[in-house]
């Protein structure tokens, strides 16, 4: 007995089809915009490669744009075969492709399930590359006369002015860290060569307490600090546990993840929307087809048919699948062994 079985007639299949043909068009749509974030997610880990120590992986980009790319293929065959199939002549050449072109969507849905999949997991690995790339940036922000390392300063200042963030943790980082360029340092003065050299960070003048100028935050009304940050005594009235610091408090390292994981949890329940309207797809498609193959008298598009999305019932139908799968090792065990007999 067939699954979930529907009487059809002339008006609901010409209803169904119609339905089909906006949500397979819908599905396009969907596919562009899956591929338009993809294009969008690699730039701008491409733009954010130096914070991330040039370590990103580029897996679910390239995954999004090779699904987008899929997506508007599949979708668009499938609402053509919709748009023809009340033209007999037409839907004939299309109905020996469809069992195919259902196993390929039972596929395609399997890849978008993976892609969903990879989108929440790889957020746990982008936060583990940004915290090690971050420290990396830090450490090496002077270093503008290194080759390979020129621009990390411009990039760090950039990042930290768009994403209004601080350091990689806070704003205490850059208190552990030379982040003046050699350059600005009179190396030859005995007096600032033994203080850049000395083992103790609280005597450095250029590490004491001190952000750099672009985490402070530029509506701030307070007074504009940047020495002596944690210092109480070093200004009048003023204590930092208290008082609200005109410097960005959030660390670089939460600001991108919570951009970069806010891009991916968008882009996955974007998919899961698009595994749905796939899924309802196949299921119409498949009452429309069985629908077809089932009228009663062909030659008169008025009279009535039955559809199903099973031929059988669900249990039947795994056990004649399983009895399939079962058979096709066994035929593979067969030539093996008959290969190996040859061979001897």
């Amino acid at each position: 007995m067939p699954f979930m079985p529907v009487k059809f007639n002339l008006q609901k299949r010409v209803k169904l089809a119609q339905g089909l043909w906006m949500i397979y068009w819908v599905s396009v749509i969907m596919g562009i915009l899956i591929f338009s974030l993809g294009i969008f997610f690699k730039i701008e880990l491409r733009k954010r490669s130096e914070m991330m120590d040039n370590n990103e992986s580029h897996l679910v980009p390239n995954l999004l744009i090779l699904v987008g790319m899929l997506a508007c293929g599949v979708n668009a065959f499938g609402g053509k075969v919709c748009h023809d199939s009340l033209d007999p002549i037409k839907f004939a050449k299309w109905k020996p492709m469809l069992k195919t072109y259902l196993l390929l969507c039972c596929g395609f849905n399997a890849l978008l399930l993976l892609t969903v999949i990879l989108c929440f997991i790889m957020q746990f690995a982008v936060y583990l590359t940004l915290a090690e790339g971050l420290k990396n940036s830090i450490k090496f922000y002077k270093d503008t006369d290194t080759p390979g390392r020129c621009f990390m300063k411009r990039t760090l200042d950039m990042t930290q002015i768009e994403f209004r963030c601080c350091g990689n943790n806070n704003f205490r980082d850059w208190f552990e860290v030379q982040w003046i360029s050699n350059r600005y340092l009179d190396m030859s003065n005995d007096a600032v060569k033994d203080l850049n050299t000395c083992e103790h960070d609280k005597v450095k003048p250029h590490r004491v307490s001190q952000g750099v100028f672009d985490s402070l935050r530029g509506e701030a009304t307070e007074r504009f600090l940047t020495h002596h940050l944690t210092n109480n005594s070093a200004h009048y009235d003023y204590d930092h546990r208290i008082e609200e610091l005109n410097i960005w408090t959030r660390g670089c390292r939460e600001a991108l993840f919570s951009y970069f994981s806010g891009m991916m949890n968008s882009i996955g329940i974007l998919i899961i929307t698009t595994i749905i309207l796939e899924s309802v797809d196949m299921a119409g498609l498949k009452y429309l087809c069985t629908a077809l193959e089932t009228m009663e008298d062909p030659e008169n598009p008025e009279c009535e048919s039955e559809g199903w999305l099973l031929e059988k019932g669900v249990k039947e139908t795994f056990s004649e699948l399983l009895a399939k799968l079962k058979a096709l090792g066994k035929t593979n065990q067969v030539d093996e062994g008959g290969d190996a007999q040859e061979a001897t």
